[in-house]
Parts: structure tokens; sequence; C-alpha cells
């Protein structure tokens, strides 16, 4: 079985990830068998029962999906990040297979460790775009329909603080029709759509719609592998492109620029995991004897 937690990427470090849980959080034990969160739950911030992320520092966590085994997450991984940093119900259900020691944050927690330490930002993110690499892949394989969503968008006043920070080196500008990124090409930055709209299909299936304060492209700039999908410029459209080097910088001056960033990687992987859900469901519900 597949590890659910950190890929093995140049971004992320055990020790890294171990030094940014200390900061704010506490160790605990968990007994074998016992259930960490379960699937579709919710938290409860205003009654102070907010979802909360984990580190695992010792043991294993078996991820299930539909009551079916899906990742194994082991010593030194992350989990449970995509729930907590958006407060969205839980998508899978996570138990602890042996007995564990985790150290976990609320939302608040993760955000005042996240004004200290910036760079672990790029670190999840890794973690976060390893699995959407996973599921995006998987969906190439399955009739996915034709539904779209609307990617998440950054606020105007941050967008407006963005903007500003990088001022007029980073505006790209691209006619209608014009393709802005390519499936299986490199990517060397990611994109924010500061006017016009944009398609991005990944093979033919068109999943996302971007407008004003849309990201795309944030999987290339940080693992730097080929991009899994197409982005096509459905109107005249500006971007802000953004390096490496500048999401750096930016996350660094502005946290709240790498919290809005994670909770945008969060919504398209947990879109795209229903979607891959959903088609695998129809797939099965179609065929003899089902």
């Amino acid at each position: 079985m597949k590890s659910q937690g950190a890929p093995r990427d140049t971004s992320y470090d055990a020790s890294e990830a171990l030094e940014f849980f200390r900061s704010v959080g506490t160790p605990q034990e968990i007994g074998q068998g016992k259930k960490i969160f379960a699937e579709s739950e919710k938290g409860l911030p205003l009654l102070l029962m907010p979802n909360r992320m984990y580190l695992l520092l010792e043991g294993e966590v078996s991820v299930l999906m539909n009551d079916e085994p899906i990742a194994t997450v082991r010593q030194g991984e992350v989990f449970g990040e995509m729930a907590a940093i958006n407060q969205a119900p839980r998508s899978a259900t996570a138990v602890a297979k042996t007995p564990c020691r985790v150290i976990s944050l609320s939302d608040r927690q993760f955000h005042a460790a996240l004004s200290k330490k910036p760079r672990f930002a790029l670190a999840l993110m890794s973690v976060m775009i390893g699995r959407l690499r996973e599921t995006i892949g998987r969906l190439k394989g399955v009739p996915t329909g034709d539904g779209w969503r609307e990617a998440a968008a950054l606020d105007k006043e941050l967008l407006a603080e963005i903007e500003g920070q990088l001022r007029t080196k980073a505006r790209f500008r691209f006619g209608e029709g014009k393709i802005i990124m390519r499936e299986g090409h490199l990517g060397v930055a990611l994109y924010v759509v500061l006017e016009g709209r944009i398609a991005i299909r990944v093979g033919d299936a068109l999943v996302e719609k971007a407008g004003p304060g849309g990201i795309i492209g944030e999987m290339g700039l940080i693992d730097r592998k080929p991009r899994l999908a197409t982005a096509t410029a459905e109107t005249d459209c500006t971007l802000l492109a953004i390096s490496r080097l500048d999401f750096l910088k930016l996350v660094k001056e502005n946290p709240r620029f790498g919290v809005s960033l994670l909770a945008a990687v969060s919504e398209r992987a947990r879109s795209m995991a229903e979607r891959l859900q959903a088609a695998t469901h129809t797939a099965r519900a179609r065929m003899p004897g089902a």
C-alpha cells in the first residue's frame, strides 16, 4: 500500500516538520485501533473543536475511504492537513494501526507556527501536491463526465498586496484562446489571475475555471515535475507570474499568502478526490453483476 504522507521531495524534511509542530504543539499518545478522525466529520471552531492536522512521531496510521484502506501514514509524515486548513468535512478516516505518538495542531496553532517558520508552507504544499498528482493520475483512467468547479481565489485585498510586492515585472498578458501552460511540459512558475478567465483541462476533461484571484500552476512550481493539466485563456487575460524565489519571499513577508495558497491547493485536492470517488463509484455501478 502506498504511503499517504510526505512524498520524496526536497521541499519536505521530517526534522523541519518536527521543529514546526513542536514550536506550538505537544505530543500525545493514541492507542492501537483508536479512530483519530472520521470521514465526513466536520470541526466546530466556534465550540473550540476545530479540525486538527497531525504529525506522526511513532507508529503507523491507516487511512480509509468508504471503509477501504487507501494509504498508510508512517513516522515523520503529516496527515489530516487539508480539512484542518479549510475546516471542511474530512474526506477520509484515520485509525491508529499500531500504538502511536502524534503532535496535533489546531488552525490557530498552525497559523501561529507559520508566522514563525514560513518556509514550512513550501514543505506542506509538497505533501499536498504529491497527493494531488496521484489523484489526477488516477483520474486519467476513469471517465469523469462534464462537471467543473470554480477555482479557489485570493481575496481582493491580498491580491492587491501581492501585486504591489511583485510590481509590473511579473505581469503577463495572454490573448483569448492562448495556451498558458500545457500538460506534460515542465513548469517554472505559478500564476495568479488578475483579469479574465482561464479554463483548466486534464486530458480532454474540463475540471476547473479560474477568474480574478484564481491560482494555477502551483504543482510544477513546487515539485518541478511536468504539468498534469492544460490551461487556456477563455478571454483576454492578465496574469501575475510567481517564481519559486518570489514564492518564498512572499510567504516570509506575508504569511497570509502562504495560508491562502495552501487553502487553494487543499480545495483543489479535495475536489479532485471527490471527482475520482464519484467517477469510480459510477464505473463500478455499470459493471455487469453490480
